[in-house]
């Protein structure tokens, strides 16, 4: 039931971005894999899980902000969809546990890494830092991490992007997974791990904008900017 779900969410999710404008995919076969591992995305939205799932071949249990589970109908959505909360305030032991738990289970979690919506030098696509938790798991469950880059998407905070046939544009890159170094001792494999990861969403990052032409006006903005430029 559950996974019929989200097909049908992913399918609606699909047909509203195809309004709003093309979704180009970048590696889209890197998201195609069988079995347990982590996707670690940037995050300039909200709007960054649909577009992932969208661009994804596979399903992904993403873990969210534990705000959204507070209402009883957003929390029965997100978790209809293989989301599961997370406080973002502390260190969530629950949210570990179950992202271990769907680890196990060989399913694919999505983590956002910098613990919130972040742009320009706070952003990791600039080499902003990262909270530990996903190179904790990678370490737990012992399983490849494949990064996520999402461009566009901030977009979306301006009312006036969600009139049909606006032609928004959305971009996403997936990497090639990266693991632990079983050969290393554990926080040096861990910190090698984080700093592969930073590399990589600045690699992604180049790639995505020379693979489609972008310039400098495609990073990311914050939501108060976009709503700013809405009114002006």
């Amino acid at each position: 039931m559950a996974r019929s779900f989200y097909t049908l969410c992913r399918a609606l999710a699909r047909s509203i971005f195809a309004l709003l404008g093309p979704v180009r995919v970048l590696h889209p076969e890197r998201s195609a894999g069988q079995g347990a591992c982590l996707f670690v995305s940037n995050h300039i939205s909200h709007f960054d899980p649909p577009l992932l799932a969208v661009a994804a071949r596979r399903q992904i249990d993403f873990m969210a902000m534990v705000e959204l589970f507070r209402n009883p109908l957003s929390a029965a959505f997100c978790r209809a969809n293989g989301a599961f909360p997370a406080d973002r305030s502390r260190v969530d032991r629950a949210a570990v546990r179950t992202a271990l738990r769907r680890l196990e289970q060989g399913r694919a979690v999505g983590i956002f890494p910098e613990g919130g919506i972040r742009v320009r030098a706070e952003s990791v696509l600039q080499g902003g830092p990262m909270r530990p938790g996903a190179v904790t798991l990678a370490h737990l469950a012992n399983v490849g991490v494949i990064p996520c880059v999402v461009l566009g998407s901030d977009t979306l905070y301006n009312g006036r992007r969600w009139l049909p046939f606006r032609r928004n544009r959305f971009w996403v890159a997936f990497g090639e997974p990266l693991r632990l170094r079983r050969d290393l001792p554990g926080k040096e494999a861990r910190a090698r791990l984080e700093q592969e990861l930073t590399a990589s969403f600045q690699a992604l990052c180049a790639e995505l904008m020379e693979t489609f032409g972008l310039g400098s006006e495609v990073m990311p903005r914050t939501p108060e900017e976009h709503r700013q430029q809405r009114k002006g």
